[in-house]
């Protein structure tokens, strides 16, 4: 049972049923229980598989799943019954097999499937029970085609997975025809290759030609914008920094050139000792030398004053009487 985890399942004509014991018919109630050892449920579950996809997986997986101990055979339907009872098909016959052979829960795939199970087809194949959705699945003139099958007790529902078919995968492919047609011709194929007309391959290589010139100022565009925000943020640095040295140089301007700035009081100083240069403090009072001017000697006493001669011939008596005094008292 562990063999489609490393290898792909076989098919049903390169093996053989490997019951060892007589095939013995089994109820639902003794699958569940268990079997024995010697051979596990056989579980039949048959399809188109076209386009494989999560919801078949999931169906095999139930079916697989259903008794603790099963082997499941997967039957697949050729493409002449298909298309003669259902339809045309994405996925050809052997596309068809070779999917079914690589999902794990697959222990065995019957080619050429028939569309409506024989009791000479269950008993070959030793079919103990089959898994099938429980909607009536009507077909080749028949209401159910499981109908007979569900009275002999041998079907086994399963659960549909929502939002997920064959038919709802080509209506995604129908409904954007062009994106996919545009598409592939840009990857290499020819209009005749995709059944595109002249016309149509012109207007799609031109909605390619248009969408790359899209794309290109799209391009051009996001790597304007990354280069204004890179402006703008080196900007914002450069007016910040600006804004700081500012700060600083006004700072610094007024602390040398404001009104208690240093210049001020540099400058003061400078002033009061140029002043004091020219002209100095006078002698005090007390000072012996008051009176007398340090570059001139002491004027004769003989020496008359030419800015106040005497007025009269008394004051100049009076004056010469005073200097014959003065000569006394130096003598």
């Amino acid at each position: 049972p562990f063999q489609t985890l490393t290898a792909p399942a076989p098919f049903a004509d390169e093996t053989s049923c490997q019951c060892q014991a007589p095939h013995e018919k089994l109820t639902i109630a003794q699958a569940r229980l268990g079997t024995p050892v010697d051979r596990p449920v056989r579980v039949y579950a048959d399809g188109i598989f076209d386009l494989f996809h999560s919801g078949h997986a999931r169906a095999l997986m139930q079916a697989k799943t259903l008794f603790p101990n099963s082997y499941l055979l997967v039957g697949v339907c050729s493409d002449d019954l298909t298309h003669k009872f259902k339809g045309f098909t994405v996925m050809n016959e052997t596309e068809r097999y070779e999917a079914l052979r690589h999902c794990r829960y697959v222990d065995e795939v019957i080619r050429d499937a028939p569309w409506t199970l024989t009791p000479e087809f269950l008993e070959k194949h030793k079919i103990d029970f089959v898994a099938h959705d429980d909607i009536p699945y009507s077909s080749a003139g028949s209401d159910d085609v499981y109908k007979h099958i569900k009275e002999a007790g041998m079907f086994i529902p399963t659960q549909r997975t929502e939002g997920i078919s064959t038919s709802d995968i080509i209506t995604r492919i129908v409904r954007d025809y062009d994106v996919y047609a545009r598409r592939n011709l840009q990857r290499g194929y020819t209009a005749k290759e995709l059944n595109v007309s002249f016309i149509n391959e012109k207007k799609y290589r031109f909605q390619n030609q248009v969408d790359k010139m899209k794309e290109k100022v799209k391009n051009v565009e996001e790597k304007s914008k990354e280069f204004v925000y890179k402006v703008e943020e080196k900007s914002h640095d450069l007016i910040q920094k600006w804004e700081e040295k500012s700060r600083e140089f006004i700072g610094n301007f007024l602390e040398l050139f404001g009104p208690d700035g240093a210049w001020k009081q540099m400058f003061q100083e400078r002033s009061g000792r140029m002043l004091q240069a020219f002209s100095p403090r006078q002698s005090p009072n007390s000072s012996p030398t008051r009176g007398r001017s340090p570059s001139r000697s002491p004027s004769p006493p003989w020496v008359f004053n030419k800015a106040s001669p005497p007025s009269s011939p008394k004051a100049a008596s009076a004056s010469l009487s005073s200097m014959s005094e003065g000569d006394e008292d130096e003598k």
